[in-house]
This record gives structure tokens, C-alpha cells and sequence, in this order.
């Protein structure tokens, strides 16, 4: 699940300037549930702009605003409205996918945080940087990129105390946890293996990954 959190309103504010005629697309998807861009929200959005003196013409929710078929099937009551901006109330993807289907500006309502997965209703833990080159299968499937505050790739850092991380002690410390999780599943023996670093001067960004084929 891709995490999200609302902007500051001021921000949001500052972003929209003078705009008087404003549509807002939601996300029924990881917005919703990260409470920042479901319908609720959008309605609660509407409502406050129309206390500012804007005038909300259209309202849409995508399924999922990093789907442009999707999306584009969403905004088709947002075209021809003479709108002066439209609000993105999703991740960062999906506001790129909006921009990309409609021509006036389009500004973000959230901050994308990170991608993550639910604990309970309302927490949210990060657990994947999407760094394209996964270890999970070595380190008992706790990701030591988004899990250790170094993203340590061969071991701990030595600055564990009582089990939580030296810079935030309020985490595990993800090797702690990796080694319990191996030892629990008897694999210990991948501790000894060497990973290597992580280094980007192979990623040429952005990328591009087409499951089809060349059409």
C-alpha cells in the first residue's frame, strides 16, 4: 500500500492561489484507506473550499489513480468545465496520471510517505523502498533498506542497545529482527552471505517495465 498523508492546508492553499473553478479526484484505493483522498475526504475537502469563496464544479474517485484507463474514465465530467486547476487527493503516481489526462494544472492535496502495509486500522509501518533489487529472500523477509535506519545490507551496525536502533530508539533494529526471524526458520546459515551494496549507477530513471512485450 502506497502511504499517504494530507498536506498542510495552507500549503494546499498557497498551491491553488487564485483558482476560483476547482474539480477534486479522489482515490478509492490506498488514499481511502490511509484516510487522505477517499470520498469522505473529498467531500470534506469540497466543503472547505467552497468556505473560501472557490467553487468546486466536479467531483470524481478513481478505483485507482495509478490506473490511467481508470482515471481517464473518471475525468470525463472534468473536461470541458472550464476548470482553473483540478486537486489530486492521491499518491504521487496518481496525480502524474491525472496531469497526464487533463490540460490545466494539477496539484497534490498529500504527501506520498512511503510504500508500506496497515498494522491495524490508522498505522501504517514503512516495509519496501522499491529499490528493484530484492534481498528478502536472504534476510528472512524483513527488508534491511526500509527496516534499518543505515539500510545496512550485511549485518548490524553495532549500535543496537536492548534491541532498538541507535537512531530511533523507538525501532527494532531490523538485524535483530532478521536474525530471529532466521533462526526461527532455520536458516541461519544466509547470514553468511555476503549482498552487495546498494548502488543506483545502473538504474537509469524513469523506468519502464512492459509484461506484454514490444507491440
Amino acid at each position: 500500500m502506497i502511504i499517504t498523508q494530507k498536506k498542510p492546508i495552507e500549503e494546499l492553499m498557497a498551491m491553488v492561489g487564485d483558482a476560483k473553478r476547482i474539480g477534486i479526484v479522489g482515490c478509492s484505493s490506498c488514499a481511502t484507506a490511509c484516510a487522505t483522498g477517499g470520498p469522505k475526504e473529498v467531500e470534506a475537502l469540497k466543503k472547505y473550499l467552497e468556505e473560501q469563496g472557490k467553487t468546486v464544479v466536479v467531483t470524481g474517485v478513481a478505483e485507482y489513480c495509478c490506473m490511467n484507463l481508470g482515471v481517464k474514465g473518471t475525468l470525463k465530467p472534468f473536461q470541458d468545465q472550464n476548470l482553473d486547476c483540478v486537486i489530486g487527493m492521491s499518491c504521487g503516481d496518481g496525480v502524474q496520471v491525472v496531469a497526464n489526462n487533463i490540460n490545466v494544472p494539477v496539484y497534490p492535496s498529500n504527501n506520498t510517505m512511503f510504500l508500506g502495509e496497515a498494522k491495524k486500522l490508522g498505522l501504517f509501518e514503512e516495509a519496501c523502498h522499491l529499490c528493484g533489487d530484492c534481498v528478502l529472500g536472504t534476510t528472512g523477509g524483513v527488508c534491511p533498506i526500509s527496516r534499518c535506519a543505515k539500510s545496512l545490507v550485511n549485518g548490524p551496525c553495532g549500535g543496537a542497545k536492548n534491541g532498538k536502533c541507535e537512531v530511533n530508539p523507538e525501532n527494532d533494529c531490523a538485524w535483530i529482527l532478521i536474525y530471529n526471524r532466521l533462526k526461527d526458520t532455520n536458516q541461519l546459515d544466509k547470514l553468511s552471505q555476503l549482498r552487495k551494496d546498494k548502488g543506483y549507477k545502473e538504474v537509469a530513471y524513469p523506468r519502464t517495465i512492459n509484461i506484454r512485450g514490444k507491440k
